[in-house]
């Protein structure tokens, strides 16, 4: 009875994310060195440092992530490693995109070689340097922020959003590209309104 319970506590305990195996494209590579995965593919190559709270099993066509033991630390990072690992190889294969609008009267983007530069109501223009990795496509005023790492397209995406924020009152500023604003009336109008 006791041995059930416990095969049940540990079901329940680990995580649903980590559990699932990733599957390995014909056109990518994984290796495991010295607690390091490389996953390398058309995209280009990223590496993940492996906790020793986890153990990784490679075959053919899958890769699996084990916990080491059923502590809620474990657990979390069970599932983180497989999340980081799902994302690579994406990445590796069809790559990670973020878009984003520049929006308003006069406000313009344009590619200066690998850069961009913003023209978003400032006195001067904002020349912004790709990080390591990423890439910039304009089009006409949607910026895409490509690369083969999840987290460093993010955090781009993320810095050209932080030059001009998307303005609550007025439709200015830099946002996502499936970002919805809520637009605020303004005094004004609010006062109108009542």
């Amino acid at each position: 009875m006791s041995g059930d319970n416990q095969n049940l506590n540990s079901k329940e305990i680990l995580s649903r994310i980590g559990k699932q195996p990733v599957t390995i494209p014909s056109d990518v590579s994984i290796t495991n060195e010295n607690s390091e995965l490389t996953v390398k593919g058309p995209k280009g190559t990223e590496t993940i440092n492996v906790p020793k709270e986890v153990i990784v099993e490679i075959f053919d066509a899958e890769i699996l992530i084990k916990p080491t033991s059923f502590e809620k630390n474990t657990k979390a990072l069970h599932g983180m490693v497989r999340s980081i690992l799902d994302n690579a190889v994406i990445g590796v294969t069809k790559g990670h995109r973020k878009s984003l609008e520049v929006l308003g009267v006069g406000y313009r983007v344009e590619q200066k070689q690998k850069n961009i530069v913003l023209n978003v109501g400032f006195s001067h223009t904002v020349e912004i340097q790709p990080l390591d990795g990423v890439g910039f496509t304009v089009e006409n005023n949607t910026i895409h922020v490509d690369g083969s790492n999840k987290q460093k397209v993010g955090e781009m995406a993320a810095q050209i959003r932080k030059v001009r924020p998307p303005n609550a009152y007025k439709e200015k500023g830099i946002k996502y590209i499936d970002e919805e604003l809520h637009l605020k009336p303004g005094k004004t109008a609010a006062t109108t309104g009542e």
